[in-house]
């Protein structure tokens, strides 16, 4: 029979492996994430995704990338070791807001011509899970962002300036900036318009009513929340009557047009802390968001907004 000392101490060892082994087991590196896994409410994983690529007119190839938020709130990621592409990075344009739910297409990445073996990396970890996606000009994942062939499908018409370029497609970098004040609401301008489809489809397919144009302006970086509501055209006749403007939570608003011909939009936005913030912009046809998988045809943009007290 031990000594009751003896059991004291090795009870203090027992305790003793017990800690080291959690110390170990926090020390790990990030679990993979499995991507069939139930989807959670929070403490899951965020899965960066390629979107596919295609070649501009000047000889460059632009890469097209967005993610999987698997929790049901919006997360943030900072630019940095846990949300970073490499080489190049870690910033090379990618968001650090989150939305929940799969997100399509919010940036893109422009390569020179001569950059068909490049392989590059989007790393993001999250809720301690760590999370990686591996690109490049893999000819399975070229896509025609600007052309549906089977209907003949474009991408909306997209202007965030009053009388500046006219957008259509992915971003490809910041269109314009803004300044702004704590509390006091900012006015976002936009034009969307849209074309009917060269081939539209003999047999529709039934389903949820879809609105033919919306626009919706969401956070994309930023130090805090930001509470967006629009201001509705119906008193000017010359545009098109809104079908609604709906305030959607986590930092985002929704503007549907009656018809594809669209309009203008003006979207207020009021910042709670001062800091520099990147929204984006998205307008969506009838196909809906990610073109329902189709790979076209939605058009976005990007602008900044410096806040001061």
């Amino acid at each position: 029979m031990q000594h009751p000392c003896c059991l004291v101490r090795l009870l203090i060892a027992v305790v003793s492996v017990v800690i080291v082994g959690n110390t170990v087991v926090f020390a790990q590196p990030p679990r993979a994430p499995l991507s069939l896994e139930p989807e959670g409410v929070r403490g899951e994983a965020v899965f960066p995704a390629l979107e596919g690529w295609y070649e501009n007119g000047d000889g460059t190839f632009t890469i097209l990338l967005g993610y999987f938020n698997r929790n049901e709130e919006p997360l943030d990621i900072p630019i940095g070791p846990a949300n970073r592409i490499e080489p190049g990075g870690p910033d090379m344009g990618q968001p650090s807001h989150f939305f929940p739910g799969r997100e399509w297409g919010v940036f893109s990445i422009t390569v020179p011509a001569d950059s068909e073996d490049q392989e590059f990396t989007w790393t993001l970890t999250a809720n301690n899970q760590q999370s990686v996606v591996t690109f490049w000009l893999n000819p399975a994942y070229y896509v025609d962002m600007f052309l549906n062939r089977a209907n003949g499908n474009v991408p909306p018409t997209l202007q965030v300036v009053p009388g500046g370029d006219s957008l259509q497609g992915p971003s490809r970098g910041v269109q314009t900036s803004y300044t702004a004040t704590v509390g006091q609401p900012l006015e976002l301008w936009a034009h969307a318009s849209d074309v009917p489809l060269t081939n539209p489809p003999q047999h529709p397919r039934r389903g949820r009513e879809r609105p033919p144009l919306t626009l919706r302006w969401e956070l994309y970086r930023g130090p805090a929340d930001v509470e967006f509501a629009f201001e509705s055209n119906d008193q000017d006749t010359r545009m098109p009557q809104v079908i609604g403007a709906i305030v959607l939570p986590n930092d985002q608003a929704r503007h549907a047009f009656e018809d594809i011909s669209g309009g203008e939009t003006t979207s207020l936005a009021t910042f709670a802390e001062p800091g520099d913030y990147r929204l984006i912009v998205t307008v969506n046809d009838i196909s809906g968001n990610g073109g329902s998988g189709d790979q076209c045809c939605w058009t976005t943009a990007h602008v900044d907004v410096s806040v001061q007290e």
